[in-house]
């Protein structure tokens, strides 16, 4: 209700977000755990005087950065931009929260573009030690950034004491940081030896291509199990209404269960292929190791997501940008009177409604209903736009109440905490409530051919 609303048709602002934040995540995690490849196989390279090796990693080394620093930065400034504009009251409260965490990022963040950059153009100008240093360098503070990163999203999921006592440790240090940094840092080992094995695939010599299979192998298996470890700290640390979230949505069941098939799958072919026969590498074999962890972690990215509902930060900040503490205030003056934004259009398109500088929720139910209609219209975009759809995309309303006459509308919005108990609840006045009804029964469509049973009675 402090925030203007931001429409992103059929869509809708949450699932662009999550488009874009996948995209960024599993780029963002090969940026740790390439790394870390680097710094190892470098160092390898170089004590046992494999030039042939050193060169395959230059080019690694180009790959590298052109995914993670190009493409990788373009697409984390794409998620605060996208979460600024759809999330915004949730995105002042990590920024306030977090002010401190954020800055230590910012600096670990320019130590490794740096660092990046000096390992790659240092190659064959740089001592061999000073070049080392540079990817070590580069590794851990992709690593700490990593760490940092989690603790602030992990929040959103379970700010643990934080709500009571405001303070940074205790929101950072929060009862998901420990699993979801172990599952992180699992994904981070085993996409970056994916890439590692797309890349070899197509660029590396067949020589070079056992030796890179075998020595990515033990790191993509033991990601594959902090993995598993992690989500299972990650389920046993959810919040209750996470949980009962969890359980009550049979996609977000099958999601779990495709999540830890595939991980299972990716891990039955990394031992058999790359760490017992290292010769199986080949581009097709690459492309599917790849396609199945690039699909485990956007299952788990979608499932990390879902499961906040009611919340986008649970019990700070509601899925439709109001706070908690607030909705008591919005239910007695009005959803449309507690919003800047929703208030001067009302001024604006009906100033008859206003009484001095509130409004008379009374008067527009007297509105015609046309303009009762767009109203209802306001209180959806503000309200429920943030989730749903309106005729035809991603959770449509339309759809969702198709068939249903004004009374189950109505009934249903007065009490959308209890009807669903992962969406938020209903902040406006019974009149408002009027309203959105009108909206609501507008746009559904009617029961398709064959299903209004109860006709013929």
């Amino acid at each position: 209700m402090h925030y203007p609303w931001w429409n992103v048709p059929f869509l809708t602002s949450p699932m662009l977000i999550a488009i874009i934040a996948v995209l960024h995540v599993v780029v963002s995690h090969y940026a740790v755990g390439g790394g870390l490849f680097l710094a190892v196989e470098t160092r390898h390279a170089y004590r046992t005087g494999n030039d042939a090796y050193l060169g395959y990693l230059r080019k690694h080394a180009w790959f590298f950065i052109l995914i993670t620093v190009v493409y990788g930065a373009i697409t984390g400034v794409g998620i605060w931009w996208t979460i600024g504009l759809a999330s915004p009251l949730a995105t002042e409260t990590l920024i306030h929260a977090f002010v401190f965490g954020w800055a230590i990022e910012y600096v670990f963040f320019i130590i490794e573009i740096v660092s990046a950059f000096i390992f790659f153009y240092g190659w064959g100008r740089l001592p061999a030690r000073t070049h080392q240093a540079m990817a070590w360098i580069y590794a851990g503070a992709a690593w700490i950034s990593l760490v940092l990163i989690t603790g602030i999203t992990a929040f959103m999921l379970h700010p643990g004491k934080w709500p009571e006592t405001r303070s940074f440790w205790d929101g950072f240090l929060n009862p998901q940081f420990i699993p979801q940094v172990l599952s992180r840092t699992g994904g981070s080992f085993l996409l970056a030896s994916l890439y590692v094995y797309l890349h070899a695939a197509f660029r590396a010599d067949p020589g070079l291509r056992d030796l890179i299979a075998a020595r990515s192998a033990r790191p993509a298996l033991l990601g594959a199990i902090l993995i598993v470890a992690g989500g299972a700290g990650w389920y046993a640390f959810l919040p209750e209404s996470a949980k009962a979230a969890l359980a009550a949505a049979s996609a977000l069941n099958v999601l779990m269960v495709l999540i830890f098939a595939i991980t299972l799958a990716v891990f039955v072919m990394l031992y058999l292929g790359p760490y017992r026969h290292p010769g199986w590498l080949s581009p097709g074999f690459a492309i599917l190791l790849f396609v199945c962890g690039f699909a485990a972690m956007a299952t788990g990215e979608f499932i990390r997501e879902a499961v906040r509902k009611p919340f986008v930060v649970y019990n700070v900040v509601l899925a439709n940008q109001v706070l908690p503490e607030e909705v008591p205030r919005l239910r007695e003056r009005g959803f449309l009177e507690g919003g800047v934004w929703t208030r001067a259009y009302v001024a604006t398109h009906h100033p008859e409604a206003m009484a001095g500088d509130t409004i008379d929720v009374a008067k527009l139910l007297a509105l015609p209903e046309e303009e009762r209609i767009a109203l209802g219209r306001v209180l959806f975009q503000h309200h429920c736009n943030d989730c749903h759809a309106e005729e035809k995309g991603y959770s449509a309303a339309a759809e969702l109440v198709r068939g249903w006459g004004r009374e189950p509308i109505r009934s249903t919005i007065e009490r959308l905490h209890e009807a669903q108990f992962f969406m938020p609840p209903w902040c406006g006045t019974r009149e408002e409530a009027e309203l959105l009804t009108d909206y609501l029964a507008s746009i559904a469509p009617p029961l398709p051919g064959g299903m209004d049973l109860g006709a013929g009675r």
